[in-house]
């Protein structure tokens, strides 16, 4: 066991520290090389090894590590059950939990390394990627965008962060994600926000409501369906309620198929149906969507400038604690890993970030 946290800490130095956590869960979580930074805390999730003679219980098998070192062994429906009966008092600090969920490496990594620099002990980093993953792009066989297998992974990763009771917020991103502002600014602005930020709209164009399915009804009708951001950032209460749902999750298991998409779909109905009065109907992820087709704009490194990130932090108006507020996106996605090296130039001017 020591020989192999010791490998999984070289590889991985970038987010390791001395409250490590390891959580083996099956078939869809493998955690890729990162470049050395300095460490910080995270939650590592990766496939378990299997021999031949496992059992089918085995093989859905997850095993937790927390900080004290002792192990669990859980399904699915028992690590949700778990994560939901975690005490949901306040702890101080509270800490925010930034969920990744990525194809393969983290290529925008050292500007995240910047952005966390200096401020352990007020976040957690969560990892969810291909298992096929061997430094390079795969396409991964276990989760796929639009399908139920995506929803499981953002569940997971959400029980997971709900084990750590001093988690408070919860952001799910993606490899190609970037903060707009520094810690300071999007922690404080999460910590203090009085709702979550899920989009949940309704949609009359055949995007939308021409994605119900009637074999919903009665469960889920038409005027629940709604639509919105994958990209999320919940709060503790909210988080609760997605892992615990299990009757509206089956009904679009079951029904929500091409062109429905559970990752556009599921979430924004769920909040709609059971505690709509917990978000703010907008994301604070920002994507390019002007070009129109089913994907959003990904910018190179020639898009990157002040001007440009000025625009997209600064250039909107939301509600924010019932007050107006010209900042409405903390994060921004889709950017090419390219875009690195103008994002590391950029940095300690536009954003604060210490070298």
């Amino acid at each position: 066991m020591c020989l192999v946290i010791s490998l999984i800490v070289f590889v991985l130095g970038t987010f390791v520290t001395d409250r490590y956590k390891q959580i083996v869960i099956p078939h869809d979580l493998y955690f890729p090389r990162i470049k050395q930074t300095r460490p910080c805390s995270v939650y590592l999730c990766h496939e378990s090894s299997r021999s031949s003679s496992s059992s089918p219980a085995d093989h859905h098998a997850i095993k937790f590590t927390d900080s004290s070192g002792v192990w669990h062994s859980m399904s699915d429906d028992q690590l949700f059950e778990k994560a939901a009966r975690v005490p949901r008092f306040i702890v101080y600090p509270s800490k925010v939990a930034f969920m990744f969920l990525t194809r393969g490496s983290l290529p925008l990594g050292l500007f995240w390394e910047r952005f966390f620099k200096g401020h352990d002990g007020l976040f957690t980093i969560y990892l969810h990627t291909s298992p096929d993953f061997n430094y390079e792009y795969p396409t991964s066989s276990h989760v796929q965008w639009g399908k139920p297998t995506m929803i499981d992974a953002e569940r997971r990763l959400i029980a997971n962060a709900l084990l750590d009771f001093s988690n408070q917020r919860f952001i799910l991103l993606s490899e190609t994600c970037i903060p707009l502002f520094n810690f300071t600014t999007i922690y404080n602005y999460l910590i203090n926000a009085n709702q979550s930020f899920l989009g949940s709209f309704d949609d009359p164009r055949r995007v939308g409501r021409g994605r119900y399915n009637k074999r919903m009804a009665p469960t889920i009708t038409l005027q629940d369906w709604r639509k919105g951001s994958q990209w999320f950032e919940i709060n503790r209460e909210l988080a609760v309620q997605i892992i615990s749902d299990k009757l509206y999750y089956h009904v679009f298991q079951d029904h929500c198929l091409p062109p429905c998409y559970m990752d556009e779909h599921y979430l924004p109905t769920l909040v709609n149906k059971v505690c709509p009065r917990l978000t703010t109907n907008r994301t604070v992820t920002w994507t390019d969507w002007s070009g129109g087709g089913s994907h959003p704009a990904t910018f190179k490194k020639i898009s990157i400038t002040e001007a440009f990130l000025n625009k997209v932090r600064y250039e909107s108006n939301c509600s924010y604690n019932g007050g107006n507020s010209s900042i409405c996106f903390l994060f921004a996605r889709k950017f090419h890993p390219s875009t690195l090296e103008p994002l590391l130039k950029i940095g300690p001017s536009l954003f604060g970030f210490s070298t």
